[in-house]
């Protein structure tokens, strides 16, 4: 369904913790002109763990409607919970997405056979196409090739979100899943390999800075033009691991307030960049070009 660089996009916030309607706009406007492919609206980057469930629906159907049809939204609908993943998942539905991004259920722990359960008991709850997030390194939980393969079998679960950045997990999930089920990489460092190893794209936390020098990195790649890829990439590698410095979304938010697309907000347990952390992100916007 979805191709290239789709963007985790930032919720923006005034520094009292209020979502901002018209840094949305912007940033919904930002990416259509800039090429992204998709935007996936709330998700773990949008700080769907602060936000309380009237926020989450909230926001999803504002950017649906801010997007009007121009690109393509995502909305992020997990949870620890499968009745409040079913009710997130309604909203999106009933929002207007194109599709739902759930992440595995953080904290719980589950086993492989839960985790089945529990994305076969929303995707049989909710009709609309879902996107599996397996994202271990912040869920305590992997989700097994094995289990995306017996999940794919459902109809309206057509892709997976893997952000292990283990690239030996992109065959065994194509042997798996079959051809028919979208890869997408979770981790900007190893999406470019990723990508050139038979994956549709990414799910990026450098789109939010970088869109345009994004998609076109990814174009090269699905294309099998490795030397342009990689040129491309080594301009994004600075921001792939600097925004990373501090917990996701952290350093992002910061980037993005430099380049005046969104006020300094954030919220609690996350705080605001640290003084000593800014000086890599700032060296990584300068390599890949940014303002």
């Amino acid at each position: 369904m979805f191709r290239g660089s789709i963007v985790a996009l930032i919720t923006p916030m005034h520094e009292d913790g209020r979502i901002d309607d018209q840094g949305l706009r912007r940033l919904v406007d930002f990416h259509v002109a800039e090429g992204t492919s998709a935007i996936v609206a709330v998700g773990t980057t949008g700080e769907s763990a602060t936000l309380d469930e009237e926020e989450h629906c909230a926001v999803i159907r504002r950017v649906v409607e801010l997007a009007a049809g121009r690109i393509p939204v995502i909305a992020g609908t997990g949870a620890n919970a499968t009745t409040e993943a079913v009710r997130l998942t309604q909203c999106a539905r009933l929002a207007g997405a194109d599709a739902a991004l759930l992440v595995t259920p953080y904290y719980n722990k589950p086993t492989q056979e839960g985790l089945y359960l529990h994305h076969k008991a929303v995707a049989e709850a909710v009709d609309i196409p879902q996107i599996l997030y397996n994202v271990p390194g912040r869920t305590a939980c992997d989700l097994l090739p094995e289990t995306a393969g017996r999940l794919s079998q459902i109809p309206n679960i057509v892709g997976i979100k893997d952000a292990t950045g283990d690239l030996g997990r992109v065959a065994r999930l194509k042997a798996l899943c079959g051809e028919g089920f979208d890869l997408f990489s979770g981790d900007d460092e190893s999406a470019c390999e990723f990508m050139l190893l038979g994956g549709h794209g990414v799910i990026s936390v450098t789109a939010n800075l970088a869109p345009r020098l994004m998609q076109e990195m990814c174009t090269a790649a699905l294309t099998g033009d490795r030397t342009r890829a990689s040129e491309l990439n080594a301009r994004l590698d600075g921001l792939h691991r600097a925004l990373f410095v501090q917990s996701n979304p952290i350093p992002v938010k910061w980037a993005v307030a430099e380049m005046g697309l969104a006020p300094r907000g954030i919220r609690l347990p996350l705080t605001w960049l640290t003084p000593d952390a800014e000086p890599p992100v700032r060296a990584a916007m300068r390599q890949a070009g940014l303002p």
